[in-house]
């Protein structure tokens, strides 16, 4: 890694950020008296912070560092294209060559007949795109009181007004008057906590019919669409027990409800191909895309959208649209990270190679004594903290205490890996090496001891 370049001491720093920056997801006060870790450089899989530590990043920064830091052909191509055209918008019957050959690559990459684009600055743009998508698609084939959207306790789409209200997180619906009217939610597929006595199997089904009886108590008339992750990443990487999938396929498909998949994790290689849809054989009418279509290079969403969706949205002015759709320097990186992904096959390493060995790696920690279930799709894992496995029983402390505790022993160990109330996650870059997949095991595994020690001392080694 590069020499650190000079900066000011890290007190300093972090006196300024807590002057004037407000953070997302924080206590502000909290946040200012502890002082924010200040990162100043990232190569490959590691980032390096203000105090020269070397911290291997287990999340991809926010799930979408897919091709790993420091690529210098992403930064060649925004130079690029600053130069050539730096900024101008997609409104008023122009475009531009990024956004052209970004959405055509984007259709051919996409499963079944996806083959058109509607761009955003975020994920959490394009899942408010979605909601008047699906409005005024209905609209426009003359069932305007299809209105409603369904989605899953515990989802997570974004935490704008729109998306927010389409994830299931009560946190967010706690604060601003969320959700917003005709957005309503059914029960997440997470066997290992609201399973009880039922296998895997019949949790599945049983989770999957409630959109089913959601739909008949709304009305099948006026239900437009139901949204959904393939695997749910930030409400713990949730993974459905395998007979979830095909059982919301045929309630939609009897319905005739469009499915929304929201690839924003799930996409460009995280499971081990290029969208969690083509791994879980999910049929959606929309995808939502985000992160890893630039690998956070530059802030890019959007919504694949199917022909016929698109078809009948071509024949009205949909009046929606974003200053920043399809930018043309962030289109210009998106194609690059795709260009790289597709040529130096990191999607098939992480099918055939590197995802087959994190698996393996990753589900020897079942034998330690404070995991419970082990859950790995792809370079997306969790692990469920408890302190008696044969029950499956929660911390009688409240959740996340636990988490919180073993992810402060990850942050001493120079490992980013996150904690979901008391489920530990894992999103690595797509190049991470079998040598790094070793260290971030050894890693983990020290900081769950460590963790593990510090819950005892604690007096919190306790069931719920």
């Amino acid at each position: 890694m590069n020499v650190i370049t000079n900066h000011m001491p890290t007190a300093e720093l972090q006196a300024l950020d807590a002057a004037h920056h407000m953070h997302p997801f924080s206590t502000q006060n909290d946040l200012a008296a502890r002082g924010a870790r200040v990162i100043t450089q990232a190569n490959g899989c590691f980032l390096r912070d203000s105090e020269g530590a070397e911290i291997l990043d287990a999340m991809a920064g926010l799930w979408c560092v897919n091709i790993g830091y420091g690529r210098e052909e992403l930064a060649e191509a925004a130079a690029r294209q600053m130069k050539e055209l730096p900024y101008y918008n997609t409104f008023f019957m122009t475009t531009h060559i990024p956004a052209i050959a970004l959405a055509a690559k984007l259709a051919e990459l996409a499963p079944g007949d996806l083959n058109h684009v509607f761009y955003a600055g975020s994920g959490s743009e394009a899942n408010d795109t979605n909601i008047r998508m699906v409005r005024t698609y209905w609209a426009e084939k003359g069932q305007p009181e299809r209105n409603v959207l369904l989605a899953r306790w515990n989802g997570y789409h974004g935490s704008s007004m729109g998306s927010g209200s389409l994830g299931g997180m009560v946190g967010i619906h706690s604060q601003g008057g969320l959700p917003i009217p005709d957005i309503h939610h059914i029960g997440q597929p997470n066997w290992w906590a609201e399973g009880g006595s039922m296998s895997e199997e019949e949790f599945g089904l049983m989770r999957a019919r409630e959109l089913e009886e959601k739909i008949l108590e709304i009305g099948p008339e006026r239900v437009g669409a139901f949204i959904a992750e393939p695997v749910q990443g930030a409400g713990g990487v949730i993974v459905a027990p395998d007979s979830y999938w095909p059982e919301i396929q045929r309630i939609v498909d009897k319905y005739g409800i469009l499915l929304i998949a929201d690839e924003v994790i799930c996409g460009f290689g995280r499971t081990g191909n290029w969208f969690g849809s083509q791994t879980l054989g999910i049929r959606p009418h929309i995808m939502t895309i985000a992160k890893g279509l630039s690998s956070g290079y530059q802030p890019i969403g959007g919504s694949i959208v199917c022909d016929e969706v698109a078809g009948v949205l071509a024949a009205c002015e949909f009046n929606h649209g974003y200053t920043y759709s399809g930018h043309p320097v962030a289109c210009a990186v998106a194609l690059e990270n795709l260009r790289i992904l597709e040529e130096e096959g990191i999607i098939d390493r992480v099918r055939e190679e590197t995802g087959p060995y994190l698996k393996e790696k990753f589900e020897s920690l079942a034998d330690h004594p404070m995991v419970g279930e082990v859950k790995i799709v792809g370079m997306m894992g969790s692990l469920a903290l408890t302190p008696h496995k044969d029950s499956r029983a929660t911390f009688a402390s409240e959740a996340g205490t636990v988490g919180y505790m073993v992810r402060e022993r990850c942050f001493a160990n120079n490992l980013i890996m996150r904690h979901v109330g008391d489920r530990m996650i894992i999103s690595p870059p797509l190049v991470i090496s079998k040598e790094e997949i070793d260290l971030l095991i050894d890693r983990a595994r020290l900081s769950l001891d460590e963790g593990m020690a510090a819950v005892k001392d604690a007096g919190l080694w306790v069931a719920g």
